[in-house]
């Protein structure tokens, strides 16, 4: 498996995250946590970017790019704590109606940005932006739910209890990929606060991060980071290309993405100090999203049952003759 990431889609994300970092910064985060959560404004920037059509075949109106060109958009989103919609829209939702006869309309509205899909799943007690989609996705395309409201830990998060539904495993599959892809943003984002923090915060008439203690943790962290993102490359290739063992690839992605994400976030909240835990520091707000996302489309422990069903209970061959064979 080659897992060079071209030109192109490095272009790509890297047009991508200028974008954001130019609409969907901390401030906007803020504005959006004192409003509604969301703003139109920013949902069609994403269209005009040509986002929502990512997934989207060419006939539909869409660019017809694949599972890992989405996984790389995802792990931006992520970066910048998107808010709106646009990873269960475009990189879950789509990829999957791509493939399903009859979808074409569909398609098309989501290119257009005028559908908004709301994912259904029994793995997890919620609807995200249940409210405001247009259509819903379980086993198939239908008609949007309703259903109240519910909290999130994660305060851009709009969320709704979940409906009566069927399990529907290349929709959960699609799922837990693009949130170990957004996890890895975050924890990105959450070590570049860290790191930025240690160089301007002193103590003792010089910066923190010049001492051992943290160093040693910003290190940690980093190492844990870079475990994780080959890790989401490679089940997005296998999901991309039809792998057998793609399942089980997505496993270890989301259980080394959470993990990463949870470990980077104490070794942030630390660095900060008692400030960490404050409203008025913006690693809140990547935080909450690194816990929503580790619970969620199957928890560690879930992902760890599925790893050792397969490693442990023989369902796949070990060993470097099978890996890399």
């Amino acid at each position: 498996m080659d897992l060079l990431l071209t030109p192109d889609q490095l272009g790509l994300a890297d047009s991508v995250r200028t974008y954001l970092a130019g609409t969907h910064g901390a401030h906007v985060l803020r504005r959006l946590d004192a409003g509604s959560n969301r703003d139109p404004a920013l949902w069609q920037g994403l269209v005009d970017m040509g986002l929502t059509g990512l997934c989207v075949p060419e006939s539909a109106g869409g660019m017809g790019l694949g599972v890992l060109d989405a996984a790389l958009i995802s792990v931006e989103c992520g970066r910048f704590c998107l808010a709106e919609p646009l990873v269960d829209t475009a990189f879950i939702a789509a990829p999957l109606l791509a493939n399903t006869p009859g979808t074409h309309e569909i398609l098309a509205q989501i290119a257009a940005g005028t559908a908004r899909i709301a994912l259904l799943h029994p793995c997890n007690p919620w609807i995200a932006d249940a409210a405001t989609a247009t259509h819903s996705l379980g086993t198939t395309i239908s008609a949007a739910p309703t259903s109240a409201p519910i909290d999130s830990v994660d305060p851009l998060r709009t969320l709704s209890a979940p409906v009566e539904t069927t399990a529907n495993p290349a929709l959960f599959d699609h799922a837990a990929l693009m949130t170990a892809a957004q996890l890895i943003g975050i924890a990105e984002a959450m070590l570049s606060q860290a790191t930025d923090y240690a160089k301007l915060r002193t103590q003792f008439g010089q910066p923190i991060g010049a001492f051992q203690a943290v160093k040693h943790q910003l290190a940690t962290a980093a190492v844990a980071l870079e475990f994780a993102r080959p890790a989401v490359w490679v089940a997005a290739q296998s999901l991309q290309d039809g792998h057998p063992h793609a399942a089980i690839a997505i496993s270890h992605a989301k259980i080394a993405a959470g993990d990463a994400a949870t470990s980077i976030a104490e070794t942030a909240i630390q660095v900060h100090g008692a400030m960490g835990y404050t409203y008025e520091v913006d690693l809140h707000f990547w935080m909450k999203r690194s816990w929503a996302l580790t619970a969620g489309w199957g928890d560690r422990a879930f992902h760890l049952a599925r790893l050792d069903a397969a490693v442990i209970g023989g369902g796949m061959a070990i060993g470097p003759r099978h890996s890399f064979g």
